[in-house]
């Protein structure tokens, strides 16, 4: 059976999880649900890990790896791009191209793919393919496409109804103009080769051809080729890892030469040379969603592997000892990095089943083998930093690994967010984003002015009806913090997406919105008469009743300053009658925190406590004389 590997990349929300799901649907496996199948991406709406799936078509497989489309989440992309032969890249037929849609197409144009594209949602009232269409054309010749990817196929879809066609004056049916398209551009997986010495992918049948030329450039030059059959030894990478609780480690993997067989026994190598002998005690293939447990899988199929329990993504695996391993999957680097500490607030250990440090260091040493975009400095150089140090990709990066692991029943604190800075020359360097905002035209004055004072320069606008289109650059520093506020400006009207475009001399003293922390002097349980008088002063974080201790933030002030308040302050009953009456205790609702709230909000003098049933913002220093000998000492 020919088989064929694609990746379906786009930007957030473009309907690449909704096209995947109608072609399982069409192709058979609609009642297996959708490919966002973990809790928190039902929950958000967004993909978050890059899933497989398969289905025959015509007699011919297709292995379909759904990938996610927020730019935090881009290493998810870039590590299964090196096991799939061409990227389906989906573009809203309204919005064009954003942010993520240059970040992953870029990443396939480096490695020589030939995408196809998809102009997706040409129902939408205000959509433009024609326009949609040349925004991508310029887009590829911006990112340096050849002649041959230039030259790509284009499908108008709307994936919610799951109909597709080839052009704009067919009708709708069902997607097989899709499907049928794939068939035609994408080439069959087992048609490739790998160099030996290299030990890298390419097509001998077509070695003059200047798509795989630019496509291994990178690479260490080829001297002997190897015809990617099953008579030559086995060379598979290992791109994504799963767990069961009966196999334990999983290792997704594509085949790029030989066959692999159930109990066939192997060798595991990486790049700097380490290596291991190892078993396969299980092995399966796809069919739709579902793991199929097999007795032998072929060249150019996805497969996934039980039997070694020390294997990472970027091994290769192998029948022979003396065969080069295939180079390692790289990511870009983090952008980000905040402390991950342990819980020592006065409510610590209630709640929690994990709170220790070597249980929160065990847990991320288990994310370190599955999230290839996160690092995490277990043994700080500088003494005086605390905990663990996680680098990550940006704040909702970090904020779902904080999420999961409160659902585990972990309990810690971290700290507040720093982006990542480099010294070249005698000159720091901060990475800078690409912000692109859509949002009504009426808005646009108080969004300029905002992103003016976190350094943001705009560097492009356009406009449509009511609706204005702003692009700026700005250091990811003046970023950070501004979603909520951006919510807020915009009256929750405005859509903002950014992708980091690399790093670049520091901006200087950014000014924000200056907002105090309203702190607790008191532990106990709050009165909502007190909160009544609390609420002229800021906005507040908790409701009445709610246990509280000292040195806890439970709101912000509208002025600058800080402001110890104590919430427990009942009030003051006697046996005295009144003439008048109480008045009427009106609260308003609570700015409820959450996890990525939190990191929003956060100062550098207070951590962020997060356990499976609260998130609650406090000081580093719970009592004001704790804190005020802090301050003398920093000054």
């Amino acid at each position: 059976m020919e088989i064929r590997n694609i990746a379906i990349i786009a930007h957030v929300d473009h309907g690449k999880t909704t096209l995947t799901d109608a072609i399982m649907t069409q192709c058979g496996h609609g009642d297996e649900g959708s490919m966002d199948s973990n809790a928190l991406e039902q929950e958000r709406g967004i993909t978050i890990y890059a899933k497989n799936t398969s289905i025959i078509y015509k007699g011919t497989k297709i292995n379909i790896v759904d990938t996610p489309g927020h730019a935090d989440f881009g290493s998810e992309v870039e590590r299964v791009l090196r096991s799939i032969d061409t990227v389906l890249l989906v573009v809203d037929a309204q919005e064009g191209p954003m942010p993520q849609t240059r970040f992953v197409l870029k990443k396939s144009l480096e490695l020589g793919l030939k995408p196809i594209v998809i102009l997706n949602k040409v129902d939408k009232p205000a959509a433009n393919p024609g326009r949609a269409h040349d925004e991508v054309l310029e887009l590829f010749m911006e990112l340096g496409a050849n002649d041959e990817q230039l030259d790509f196929p284009t499908i108008y879809a709307i994936g919610r109804t799951g109909v597709a066609k080839k052009a704009l004056t067919d009708e709708f049916k069902d997607l097989t103009p899709l499907l049928d398209t794939i068939l035609e551009h994408v080439p069959p997986a087992n048609r490739f080769v790998i160099p030996a010495k290299a030990g890298i992918q390419c097509e001998k049948d077509v070695a003059s051809d200047s798509t795989l030329d630019s496509r291994f450039s990178s690479f260490a030059e080829a001297t002997k080729d190897v015809r990617g059959n099953d008579t030559n030894s086995l060379t598979t990478q290992v791109f994504n890892l799963g767990y069961d609780n009966f196999l334990g480690r999983l290792a997704v993997c594509r085949i790029y030469t030989g066959s692999i067989k159930d109990g066939q026994d192997v060798w595991v190598k990486d790049i700097n040379g380490k290596s291991f002998k190892g078993k396969i005690t299980k092995l399966f293939t796809f069919s739709g969603k579902k793991r199929i447990e097999t007795a032998v899988a072929e060249s150019g199929d996805i497969v996934t592997v039980a039997g070694m329990p020390d294997i990472y993504i970027g091994e290769t695996i192998t029948d022979n000892e003396t065969t080069p391993a295939l180079p390692a999957i790289t990511v870009d680097e983090p952008t980000i990095s905040l402390q991950f500490l342990v819980n020592n607030s006065p409510f610590a250990g209630r709640e929690g089943t994990f709170v220790t440090g070597r249980q929160i260091r065990e847990r991320l040493q288990l994310e370190l083998e599955t999230n290839v975009g996160l690092k995490v400095d277990f043994n700080p150089a500088d003494t005086t930093i605390e905990g663990y140090t996680v680098y990550g990709r940006g704040e909702l990066h970090v904020a779902i690994l904080i999420e999961n692991m409160r659902r585990e029943g972990y309990e810690l604190q971290v700290s507040q967010p720093k982006v990542i800075t480099r010294e070249e020359n005698g000159q720091t360097l901060e990475p800078f984003e690409e912000v692109i905002i859509d949002a009504p035209e009426e808005y646009s004055g108080i969004i300029i002015e905002t992103l003016g004072k976190r350094k943001g320069i705009m560097t492009d606008m356009k406009t449509h009806g009511n609706q204005a289109r702003m692009v700026f650059e700005m250091p990811t520093r003046g970023l950070l913090g501004y979603r909520n506020a951006f919510t807020i400006d915009t009256k929750g009207e405005g859509i903002m997406s950014s992708r980091v475009i690399g790093f670049k001399p520091h901006a200087g003293e950014i000014e924000k919105r200056q907002t105090g922390s309203m702190t607790s002097m008191a532990s106990g349980k709050s009165f909502g008469f007190s909160l009544w008088n609390l609420q002229d002063r800021g906005r507040l974080f908790i409701t009445p009743a709610m246990e509280i201790y000292e040195g806890m933030v439970i709101g912000d002030t509208s002025k600058g300053d800080d402001l110890d308040v104590n919430p427990c302050k009942g009030k003051q009953l006697s046996n005295m009658r009144s003439s008048g009456k109480d008045e009427a205790l009106t609260l308003v609702p609570p700015y409820i925190l959450s996890i990525e709230r939190g990191l929003e909000l956060m100062r550098e003098d207070e951590y962020l406590e997060i356990t499976p049933k609260n998130v609650r913002l406090r000081k580093k220093f719970l009592t004001e004389l704790d804190r005020a000998r802090a301050r003398r000492k920093d000054l």
